[in-house]
C-alpha cells in the first residue's frame, strides 16, 4: 500500500511539475546580426529583446547572436527567408537581391542630414510601397534602424576621387554600391564584415566603406587610419521578421513585437546620432586622421550612377529623387 501511495504521490508531483513548466514555457526566437558587442546595433537588439519580453509577459524569449555568428548579412537574409532565424538588422540595399527596387536606397548623396533621411523613412510612399512588397519575398519590415551615413577608411589620404585610383576598396554586396565605387575609382572588393580587418592589414584591399559606428566598434581606422567622411550613402538598418515567424504569431502578440522593434528604433536612431561626434574624436585620440574633404569632386564623379540607375529603374529613380529633393528643401542643413 505504501508503495501505491508513493506512486501516486510521484504522479501528482509530476503532473504538477507538468503544467508549471506549461505554464512558464516560452517561444524563443533568435535575432543574428553582424555588428560587434560594442556597437549600437548590438545594443538595439538587446533593448528589443527586452521589450518583446515584456510586451508579451514573457511569452516570447528573443535570444541575440552578434557578430557574424549565424552568418553574414546575405546569410542572414537567406536565413529569415527560410525560417531558420526570426529576426535580423541590416543595411537597406542588403535585401536588394531580394526586393530589387531597394537598390535604389543606395543612390549616392540623396540626404544631408539624419532628419532629413528619417523623414524619407518614415514618410516616403515610394519606400513604403517597395516595403510592402517584402512579405511576399519570405521577410516584413517591422521598423527602420539607425546605422548612419557611410563614409570610408584608407590606408592613405583620399581628398578626391584622383586619389582613389588603382586602390581596391572593400564593400559589401549591393549593386548601386558597386556602380558609385568604381565612379569614384575605386575597384570593387566584395567581402564578409568579419574578414575586413584582416584584408587592409594584409594589403589584400586598400581600405572599406561603412557608417561612423560600424567603422568605430569594428576598429577599422587601426588599420586605414584615414578616415574620411565623404557621407556618400545614407545607411539605415531596417529590423525585419521572418515572414514565417510573423504568420505564427496572434495580432496581439504582432503588434507587441511591432512596439518593441519601433521603441528600439526610436532609441537606436537617437544613440547612433548622439555617439558620432565622439566616436570620431575617440578614433582620433588613437591616431586615425579626421578628413572632412570638399564633396564636389565625388559628386561629380558619381553622375553617372544617376544615369546607369535612371536606365535600370526608370521612372522609379524619379520618385525617388523628387522625394529626396522635396524633403531636402523643407529640411535644410544650417550652415
Amino acid at each position: 500500500m505504501n508503495t501505491i501511495k508513493q506512486l501516486f504521490r510521484i504522479s501528482v508531483l509530476a503532473a504538477g511539475f507538468a503544467v508549471a513548466f506549461s505554464a512558464g514555457a516560452q517561444t524563443v526566437l533568435k535575432f543574428s546580426h553582424t555588428d560587434q558587442q560594442q556597437g549600437a546595433r548590438q545594443a538595439g537588439a538587446q533593448i528589443f529583446a527586452k521589450k518583446v519580453a515584456e510586451y508579451t509577459n514573457n511569452r516570447y524569449k528573443v535570444n541575440v547572436f552578434c557578430c557574424s555568428q549565424l552568418g553574414n548579412d546575405p546569410k542572414n537574409i537567406e536565413q529569415l527567408v527560410a525560417g531558420g532565424i526570426d529576426f535580423t538588422v541590416s543595411a537597406t540595399g542588403s535585401y536588394a537581391p531580394h526586393l530589387d527596387s531597394l537598390n535604389l536606397t543606395m543612390l549616392p548623396f540623396l540626404f544631408d542630414s539624419y532628419e532629413q533621411g528619417w523623414k524619407f523613412y518614415d514618410t516616403s510612399a515610394w519606400l513604403k510601397a517597395q516595403f510592402d512588397k517584402a512579405p511576399a519575398k519570405g521577410f516584413r519590415f517591422l521598423a527602420t534602424w539607425e546605422a548612419g551615413f557611410r563614409s570610408m577608411t584608407t590606408k592613405d589620404v583620399l581628398n578626391s576621387p584622383a586619389d582613389a585610383k588603382g586602390k581596391k576598396l572593400r564593400t559589401f554586396p549591393n549593386e548601386m554600391m558597386r556602380w558609385l565605387l568604381e565612379d569614384v575609382g575605386f575597384g570593387v572588393q566584395i567581402m564578409p564584415l568579419p574578414e575586413v580587418y584582416l584584408a587592409i592589414q594584409q594589403g589584400v584591399v586598400a581600405g572599406q566603406e561603412n557608417p561612423v559606428d560600424t567603422i568605430y566598434s569594428n576598429k577599422f581606422y587601426e588599420v586605414a587610419p584615414h578616415v574620411t567622411l565623404t557621407k556618400h550613402v545614407y545607411s539605415p538598418i531596417p529590423l525585419a521578421i521572418s515572414e514565417k515567424t510573423w504568420q505564427k504569431l496572434s495580432p496581439e502578440d504582432q503588434k507587441a513585437i511591432t512596439r518593441a522593434a519601433q521603441e528600439a528604433a526610436d532609441w537606436n536612431r537617437a544613440k547612433v546620432k548622439e555617439d558620432e561626434e565622439g566616436q570620431l574624436a575617440e578614433m582620433a585620440k588613437k591616431g586615425a586622421k579626421i578628413n572632412s574633404p570638399n564633396l564636389t569632386p565625388f559628386r561629380d564623379a558619381v553622375k553617372p550612377t544617376y544615369e546607369r540607375a535612371k536606365a535600370k529603374w526608370g521612372a522609379d529613380v524619379d520618385a525617388v529623387l523628387a522625394e529626396a529633393a522635396s524633403i531636402r528643401k523643407a529640411l535644410p542643413v544650417k550652415k
